[in-house]
């Protein structure tokens, strides 16, 4: 096999997030010397995404024209104060519908599904996140969308720029999440008083990506050489063996973020932004970096840090509407967007019990604590939080009952079920005291 076909192979999906930098950055020099006009930009954005989804998902990319499709009736037909609702609903309908028929092909009739349906479903869940985005915007009323409907022109000067945001290749294959405001006001900035090339903002993005392909691949070489074995394997090496596979899953979406990072960059999003208020910071538009999500000491800082835009979507979409248990409400909701697979339940389910647990522990233990002893559960803490990320990552990953044996059979499952039964404890406490 050659060097070009390994590459290939191995990494399909980022071949496909990288297509589309040399797009990017010819439409960032056009628009900053100004051959490009606001709806030309738009035009631009929006073909950009359809001529990717067709080339890389095929057929299925009607799975993405549909959603749309049927998005824009809805904003030019119904009231804004219900276009969430109908959006929200028809949307999840839309999604569901597909992920439970990948499941049926899947176990049911033991078929092979098409890499290109993957993606496309993929691509479906991140235009979930754009539709209720504008549609509780515009429930909010945090967006206007004026409709005349006695003037053609003036529906196509509304509708271009929603078309271009739903369907943007920046955004298509991956995040991150941003408003739809953000993107109209972005898409009109770029010009003359932006840097003039966001080159080496890319290409910085690019080394942290090969880096972390490295490491995932020194991971893979490891876990490969040195198998697993229940019987013989004792029961830290099982820990480390089990730990070194759920890094390897995490490592390939902090990959996919930093792809879709450079690729925003590269069209002119996230990087000049900040330059009016004289700030250094390059990476406006961010989904998590590394090192502080996984230094993260407590598994409620880990879910806030962990794919930081969709979990901003998730607070505002479900835990800030709901009344009674948000929590799980919010982590019920994400079992819901993911596909409701076997192994989903179990993780994200796992994931919202022990964000509880944490509330509660910290909030008992750290004001009892010495500055000595913080120091000593901070480091407890960071080794609690990865065996949890581990438990997660794996149950989600493999979405069938051999991720669940697997853990069970290393004792890493043990982490997430002490911290529940721990919860339980102090929530018996508090209603003694």
């Amino acid at each position: 096999m050659s060097s070009t076909s390994w590459m290939w192979e191995q990494h399909q999906f980022l071949m496909y997030q990288c297509f589309p930098l040399p797009f990017a950055f010819l439409f960032y020099f056009l628009s900053k010397r100004g051959y490009l006009s606001l709806t030309h930009r738009y035009l631009f954005v929006s073909v950009g995404g359809c001529v990717l989804a067709v080339v890389t998902m095929g057929f299925y990319s009607l799975l993405l024209f549909t959603s749309t499709f049927i998005f824009i009736l809805l904003v030019l037909s119904v009231d804004p104060s219900c276009v969430h609702i109908w959006a929200f609903g028809i949307q999840m309908l839309w999604q569901t519908f597909w992920h439970l028929l990948i499941q049926y092909r899947e176990h049911y009739l033991h078929e092979p599904v098409s890499i290109r349906l993957f993606l496309a479903v993929s691509s479906l869940m991140l235009l979930t996140q754009r539709i209720t985005s504008v549609s509780m915007d515009l429930q909010e009323k945090r967006v206007m969308l004026t409709n005349n409907t006695s003037s053609r022109k003036q529906t196509c000067v509304m509708i271009l720029p929603l078309i271009s945001y739903t369907l943007s290749f920046t955004t298509l294959l991956g995040g991150p999440l941003c408003s739809y405001s953000r993107f109209v006001f972005l898409m009109e900035g770029i010009g003359l008083s932006c840097p003039s090339s966001p080159l080496a903002v890319v290409f910085l993005k690019l080394i942290q990506v090969l880096l972390l392909e490295w490491a995932r691949w020194c991971l893979i070489y490891f876990l490969k050489h040195n198998m697993y074995d229940p019987v013989n394997s004792g029961v830290l090496y099982g820990i480390l063996w089990i730990w070194c596979l759920a890094l390897v899953f995490r490592i390939q979406y902090y990959s996919h973020w930093r792809i879709s990072e450079g690729l925003n960059n590269a069209v002119g999003f996230g990087f000049w932004e900040y330059s009016f208020v004289d700030s250094s910071e390059l990476s406006g538009l961010s989904d998590g970096d590394f090192w502080t999500t996984e230094l993260s000491s407590r598994m409620s800082e880990y879910a806030r840090r962990w794919n930081f835009t969709t979990a901003l979507w998730l607070r505002r979409l479900v835990y800030m509407r709901c009344k009674h248990f948000p929590l799980f409400m919010c982590f019920g909701f994400s079992l819901w967007w993911h596909g409701l697979h076997v192994g989903h339940f179990v993780g994200f389910f796992t994931w919202a019990a022990t964000v509880k647990a944490d509330y509660h522990i910290h909030k008992h233990l750290w004001p009892q604590l010495s500055p000595t002893w913080r120091k000593i559960y901070t480091f407890l803490g960071w080794i609690n939080t990865q065996m949890i990320v581990t438990c997660i990552a794996i149950a989600v990953e493999f979405r069938n009952m051999s991720g669940l044996r697997l853990l069970w059979g290393t004792y890493v499952g043990l982490f997430p079920f002490a911290n529940i039964i721990l919860l339980f404890i102090l929530l018996k406490l508090e209603r003694r005291c």
